[in-house]
């Protein structure tokens, strides 16, 4: 197996033993129809394994449907799984075909698995010993061939104790289990895939790509990233828009990196035991750039007051922190929960470039919308003094209240 190509091909990075043990399995399955439960943190990418297995399998040119179990509602997601006859509830003016019918002879995705209602495990666990299912409202039994592949980022063992996983469903959906690592357990990935990002950013935006100095790395790379690699890839968009010294050092990295523990509800236990202090670190960098910066400010006010004569601030040149909006491959939709596609690969769709002043208003906006137009919080999402952000409302023109 050629595990370069199967990388390229889905757009995948970085080569931890971890990682490339979850894609063998992965491979090694596919072939055949076995029920597979993806299992690991959120922000893993978790979403790349049933497109791999998908790709690999004697299946891959039937339907590959994707659907998200955690954003349909309790009282529909039976109608969406499984379908409903002509007036079996209100509003079901026509039959309707489910995903399961839908993605006869292809392979179904369920991600957030763990958020389905009982009553669906118990319809779900049907499928897989018989294949037979019935529409909402319909007594006559149906037949389907679907190959289940499901993910979660929340421990079943747990939920099974709390009764609300079935433990008969559990075991049928993890006839075969994929781990994959988070990235705190792929040390050797981190500067890789914030070198992509970056670079990424740079070429999107047309500006010149970032780098890190020694201990600007080294801090990245002991870094706990609790949103594993999606919080990875905005600390590295931020950087990216906002900072325009291009060689970044550890106490301008250390205002993306805020304190976090350690996510209770892990699927892979927290291991390393250097994190504290290191954390600490972080966060004293965080502190003493903050003063500096509030220093600075006050220092540019008394000499602005001290020429003028007249109590007017000064004009700022503090970047907004935030989040820059992400381009994401998106697979071929139908409705608003499931995804299909034909085969597993994830294309970019393009972006005309922004400009700096641009994607900042973007990002001021996004966090006041974020916090309710409440500019406190929205500063401290932004890592800048609410004296700041006022400054920068007035000078993006951006109004008190955007929609």
């Amino acid at each position: 197996m050629d595990l370069v190509a199967l990388k390229q091909r889905f757009g995948i990075i970085g080569n931890s033993e971890l990682l490339n043990r979850a894609l063998e399995v992965a491979v090694r399955v596919a072939p055949t129809d076995l029920s597979v439960l993806v299992t690991g943190e959120s922000g893993v990418g978790k979403e790349f394994f049933p497109q791999i297995i998908h790709a690999y399998s004697a299946r891959k040119h039937n339907k590959y449907i994707a659907v998200n179990c955690g954003a349909i509602p309790e009282g529909t997601i039976d109608s969406e799984l499984f379908g409903h006859e002509k007036g079996s509830f209100t509003g079901a003016v026509e039959a309707r075909k489910g995903y399961f019918e839908e993605a006869d002879g292809g392979t179904i995705f369920l991600d957030e698995v763990a958020e389905l209602p009982l009553s669906t495990q118990v319809r779900l666990l049907r499928v897989l010993q018989t294949g037979e299912f019935l529409r909402v409202g319909s007594a006559k039994v149906q037949k389907t061939n679907v190959r289940v592949v499901a993910a979660t980022n929340m421990n079943l063992q747990e939920a099974i104790e709390r009764g609300r996983f079935r433990e008969d469903l559990y075991y049928r959906l993890n006839t075969v289990p994929i781990v994959v690592p988070a990235l705190r357990e792929r040390r050797e990935d981190i500067f890789i895939l914030f070198r992509k990002f970056a670079g990424d950013v740079a070429a999107q935006y047309r500006m010149p790509v970032v780098t890190l100095d020694d201990e600007a790395r080294k801090m990245l790379e002991n870094y706990y990233w609790r949103g594993n690699i999606r919080q990875l890839k905005n600390v590295a968009e931020q950087i990216s828009a906002i900072e325009e010294n291009r060689v970044i050092t550890a106490p301008i990295l250390a205002r993306y990196l805020p304190r976090q523990s350690a996510p209770s509800t892990a699927v892979v236990t927290k291991n390393p035991a250097s994190e504290e202090p290191s954390s600490e670190r972080e966060l004293l960098y965080k502190v003493l750039f903050d003063m500096r910066a509030d220093i600075n400010e006050l220092k540019r006010m008394v000499s602005e007051l001290m020429r003028n004569g007249v109590q007017q601030p000064a004009e700022q040149k503090q970047e907004v922190a935030g989040y820059l909006p992400t381009t994401a491959g998106a697979m071929p939709s139908h409705g608003h929960h499931v995804e299909y596609a034909e085969n597993a690969e994830v294309v970019d769709e393009p972006r005309e470039p922004q400009t700096k002043a641009e994607a900042q208003r973007e990002q001021i906006i996004r966090a006041l919308r974020h916090n309710n137009g409440r500019r406190r919080e929205a500063a401290a999402e932004l890592f800048m003094s609410e004296r700041t952000l006022y400054r920068k409302i007035k000078e993006l023109g951006i109004e008190d209240d955007p929609k």
